[in-house]
């Protein structure tokens, strides 16, 4: 049986990923903050909640950054909400912050003044929103273009490679909602809150060689 490494540095929706990932039988999932036991998985998930300079300020001390640019390239390896920002350069967040950088680009806040249409828009972005498949790619399989996924995020990814980006969203701005690079891949959105399509994409990645 598979192992599903869901690494643990005090910030994220652990349980709710790893219960999400056993029920679509993804292998063996393991909540961890073991480096042994991360390298030795066969899948690693990368999830995160919370501010980025306290997820980086663990990342760090924990030498999980080191260790995400390692296991994320040479096998299947998906970061989620926070956990994918920490994976672009730098983040606005915080009076600035600085990240792993394994996809260039930014994260920037949305602001308070977000309009669109005359509308005033809330921040933090927070609820159901479609995703553009920019891209095909084998963690989009049977989910339709355009399907909805569940967003809480104050903070969107301008990425720099527009050759990775192979999922957007609009919220006042068009945002990077997806990111892929080889065996790497990486959404804002949460996948283990957006019923129907988001347990299609851990099955997906569950299933996933690695290979793009």
């Amino acid at each position: 049986m598979q192992t599903v490494a869901v690494i643990d540095y005090g910030m994220g929706n652990l349980h709710s990923v790893a219960k999400a990932l056993e029920h679509v039988g993804a292998g063996k999932v393991l909540i961890t903050s073991d480096a042994n036991v991360i390298r030795e998985a066969d899948r690693v998930v990368f999830p995160g909640v919370g501010a980025i300079r306290d997820c980086m300020a663990e990342i760090r001390r924990l030498g999980f950054d080191a260790l995400v640019r390692e296991v994320s390239q040479d096998r299947p390896f998906l970061g989620i909400c926070v956990g994918m920002q920490a994976l672009l350069d730098h983040s606005e967040e915080n009076a600035g912050v600085d990240c792993i950088g394994l996809f260039p680009g930014n994260v920037k806040f949305f602001g308070k003044g977000l309009h669109e249409d005359g509308e005033h828009l809330k921040v933090p972005h927070m609820g159901w929103n479609e995703v553009r498949q920019s891209v095909p790619h084998p963690l989009w399989h049977d989910i339709p273009d355009l399907a909805r996924f569940y967003f809480v995020h104050s903070y969107y990814i301008a990425a720099a490679n527009a050759q990775q980006v192979v999922g957007s969203g609009h919220y006042g701005v068009d945002f990077a909602a997806a990111l892929a690079d080889g065996s790497r891949f990486a959404v804002q959105f949460h996948p283990e809150k957006s019923h129907t399509h988001g347990l299609q994409l851990l099955q997906n990645f569950a299933t996933w060689d690695g290979r793009w």
